[in-house]
């Protein structure tokens, strides 16, 4: 009862935190940056939407014969298209309720495939855990290919923040680096000192899951084919937002390199709230302003991504939950035929 209560606060702190952010975005803006924010849209190139949402159909499609090879690794073999319509449902899922979708996924393919649970509950962790490696990497690789702009940009943030006392900015970075060693080493002797405490133990878990899920990739019979579809997965991400760059008259000049950015920053909105909502648009047009895109066009084009993007999830999400019974009637048949001979 009280791991439920925690859940259901949990999402509402969530959810209320992102619909603060859109009611905050659009009160911040001015009259001016209204009317130019539905200028952009007015001017939108709207026949671009359909190369992203093939493209994001092809990343779903992708992550979800990726999940498949990694149930392959356990000995089941599930039929694709039961995968994919899972993994699209717990897209949806995971729109309304964080964490939900991975449950629900779980649950629908164990029904239609007869797999275990728990053994799918376990190629999820490592489909996540190398999902957050692949996603460090990605934001190391976007600082290095623009250390101009990005650089600039830190460069112009550390330097308010050092004028903001008299200490200098060598000293500060120091302090930092000092604080996060001594909070490594504190966690060290916490976890020696207390091996039972259930905190403890759920951080070390995490720690220890990153290792396993890392060696489970590198055990992987088809560890090319694996990470192929990452980057295919990540590929369409981005492409998905330089396509969308061409959409609006404003932001059609950015390259892969902005793109690279906004897809850093907006994979970061996407955890901090529901489906992105709120952060997403406020993420992105933080993002652009260091490219000199304004705040109305920016906040438009964010919008018009998250839309598109939380529309594809909603409308095929709607279309699985309605097929997969479908497309597994015969499966089912089959299955209440040898149960109610079993009964007799």
């Amino acid at each position: 009862m009280r791991k439920r209560l925690f859940s259901i606060l949990q999402y509402v702190l969530f959810l209320g935190g992102g619909l603060f952010l859109v009611w905050w975005q659009l009160r911040e803006m001015t009259a001016e940056e209204t009317a130019e924010f539905y200028n952009a849209f007015n001017r939108a190139n709207y026949w671009l939407i359909i190369p992203i949402v093939f493209m994001s159909l092809l990343s779903h499609l992708s992550r979800s014969m990726r999940w498949k090879l990694l149930m392959e690794q356990l000995g089941y073999h599930p039929k694709l298209k039961n995968v994919f319509a899972v993994t699209i449902i717990g897209y949806l899922a995971n729109a309304a309720v964080p964490r939900l979708g991975e449950i629900l996924k779980c649950t629908f393919l164990s029904r239609y495939e007869k797999l275990k649970v728990d053994k799918l509950v376990g190629t999820i962790l490592v489909e996540r855990t190398f999902d957050v490696i692949c996603y460090l990497i990605f934001i190391g690789i976007t600082i290095l290919i623009q250390l101009d702009k990005v650089g600039g940009f830190v460069k112009k943030q550390f330097s308010s923040f050092g004028e903001s006392t008299s200490m200098p900015v060598w000293a500060k970075l120091l302090i930092v680096v000092a604080s996060i060693t001594l909070f490594f080493l504190l966690l060290k002797l916490l976890f020696r000192r207390f091996p039972q405490n259930k905190i403890l133990i759920k951080i070390r878990n995490f720690f220890a899951g990153i290792g396993e899920g890392f060696k489970t990739i590198l055990g992987l019979k088809k560890r090319k084919l694996f990470l192929a579809h990452t980057f295919f997965i990540w590929a369409m991400y981005l492409l998905q937002i330089y396509i969308g760059f061409h959409a609006i008259e404003d932001t059609s000049h950015l390259g892969i390199k902005a793109a690279c950015s906004v897809l850093a920053l907006a994979t970061l909105a996407m955890i901090i709230t529901p489906g992105g909502i709120g952060s997403f648009p406020l993420f992105v047009m933080q993002t652009l302003l260091i490219y000199d895109i304004s705040k109305a066009d920016g906040q438009a084009f964010g919008w018009l991504i998250w839309g598109v993007s939380s529309s594809i999830v909603i409308v095929a999400g709607v279309i699985s939950l309605s097929i997969l019974p479908y497309i597994n009637r015969k499966k089912n048949e089959i299955s209440q035929e040898y149960t109610e001979q079993d009964l007799q």
